[in-house]
């Protein structure tokens, strides 16, 4: 809709941090989200060896924890076929895009500097940057039109979104 940018700073990429990934994402949109396209991790899926595996576990217990948040919030999860890394290409750009502005570009003397300067980043893309694939709007500007055009898909007025002085820590959750 947007390509409007989210980041957190986890120490893994285990289960538990996929959910609470997720859980922000839904918390930071504003709007609705229909479909989660992720790649096979196992912050995200069973290894495929094991899905479908226990029936009777997974109907028990709701299967994978990404899975149960997706349900619980009406989105429908989807995989990309294994050994295509290319069907998750915008994510894995906006990773090179971020890597090359910053620790392929400076040294940073602590882990705090680094993530003030990719939440900067971030923050100056998502409000700033304009971008050829959404006609050379912001990320925001294109939230924005489309909340005019269909406001119905929204949980609210995107314009509560726009950085102020006390903001940055809307995108700065360290879990």
């Amino acid at each position: 809709m947007s390509k409007f940018t989210y980041v957190e700073f986890r120490g893994d990429a285990g289960k538990m941090n996929g959910a609470d990934f997720l859980r922000g994402v839904i918390s930071s949109f504003p709007y609705a989200i229909h479909t989660v396209l992720t790649d096979n991790g196992m912050a995200f899926a069973d290894l495929p060896k094991n899905r479908g595996r226990s029936p009777a576990m997974e109907a028990m217990f709701g299967g994978h924890i990404f899975d149960r948040v997706c349900k619980q919030h009406g989105i429908q999860h989807k995989l990309t076929r294994s050994y295509h890394p290319w069907t998750n290409g915008q994510a894995e750009r906006m990773n090179r895009t971020v890597k090359e502005a910053t620790v392929k570009a400076f040294h940073y003397p602590d882990l705090e500097s680094l993530k003030a300067h990719v939440l900067a980043l971030v923050s100056a893309y998502n409000f700033a940057k304009h971008l050829i694939a959404i006609r050379w709007k912001t990320p925001f500007q294109a939230i924005c039109l489309a909340w005019t055009k269909t406001p119905e898909i929204f949980k609210l007025n995107p314009r509560h979104l726009i950085p102020g002085p006390n903001s940055y820590r809307q995108f700065a959750n360290s879990g």
